[in-house]
């Protein structure tokens, strides 16, 4: 296992928990600006807690997708590992400085841009749909992968044998 996992931290156009509905775009000039190495990963929003570095952030048509490696030196990202793979930990959130906003008539806030300084695996997130996705298995797959090995029939060339 090697902590890696993809997830969203956010979800365009759907009101959260607080009422803040993310438009599509609000995140870009951050990213250009930050780039992945410059968003910290947190647990649960605490600066004293990090835990990972993230790898990607890209925004596409559904929100922010993140992919994100837990750095499995540090003891509580070995217990949130250990917590994602048994389904007890899934919630992303972030933490951001609003840069332009309306208000919108339901009383909901319209973020246009915001300054993302941190994403956090959290408990409960405010954004229902921030997820992570299951953990990529990459340790259990290349294993998979080894004990099949033997069942290729003969002369089968694979990419990396080519």
């Amino acid at each position: 296992m090697d902590g890696h996992f993809t997830g969203y931290a956010s979800v365009f156009g759907v009101p959260d928990l607080g009422r803040d509905v993310v438009a599509a775009g609000a995140f870009s000039a951050s990213l250009r600006q930050r780039g992945a190495g410059g968003v910290r990963m947190l647990w649960q929003h605490d600066p004293a807690e990090p835990i990972g570095r993230w790898l990607a952030l890209a925004e596409d048509s559904r929100g922010l997708r993140v992919e994100g490696r837990l750095n499995l030196a540090v003891q509580r990202a070995r217990e949130i590992d250990a917590l994602m793979r048994a389904g007890g930990v899934d919630g992303l959130s972030i933490g951001f400085r609003t840069v332009q906003a309306s208000p919108g008539r339901g009383g909901e806030r319209h973020l246009k841009a915001v300054d993302l300084w941190e994403i956090s695996l959290v408990t409960f997130p405010l954004q229902p749909g921030a997820r992570v996705s299951a953990p990529l298995l990459s340790a259990e797959i290349r294993g998979l992968a080894r004990r099949l090995a033997p069942l290729r029939p003969p002369g089968l060339r694979t990419a990396a044998r080519a």
